[in-house]
């Protein structure tokens, strides 16, 4: 069993944040998750004159994860401007669960939840016949 490092993961979410690029919302959002071989992904937000082209932050730690080498994610940590934990929104919570299943952990003002709290009865790679 892989430990995890909540507060490191916060601050890797607040640090990534402040990279983001987020001129037409002004809403940075940061996100950093643990992965199986140790390693800490990050996303941040990028906006885009065309709204509906905008990046979440979710996305960019996907892009992160496949580009570093892959894995699975264990833990994740998302963020808005003021460091407090932000929920992911229901697009974001499908491509975290793509990476890191039901056992996926993200941290909520609650504590840590299962991704299958947050997104029940998930539709993913098994449904149609692939292992992860």
């Amino acid at each position: 069993m892989i430990s995890i490092d909540w507060e490191l993961l916060h601050q890797e979410a607040k640090t990534i944040m402040a990279r983001s690029y987020s001129p037409y919302s002004k809403f940075p959002v940061g996100v950093a998750a643990l992965v199986t071989d140790g390693r800490i992904v990050t996303g941040t937000n990028v906006e885009n004159a065309s709204y509906g082209l905008g990046l979440c932050a979710e996305c960019g730690l996907v892009s992160n994860l496949i580009a570093s080498g892959g894995g699975r994610l264990v833990a994740a940590v998302c963020v808005d401007s003021n460091g407090a934990f932000l929920s992911p929104c229901g697009r974001c919570r499908q491509l975290l669960f793509e990476h890191g299943g039901n056992d996926l952990l993200f941290m909520t003002p609650d504590g840590p939840l299962p991704m299958s709290n947050l997104l029940p009865w998930a539709f993913g790679p098994e449904d149609l016949g692939i292992t992860p």
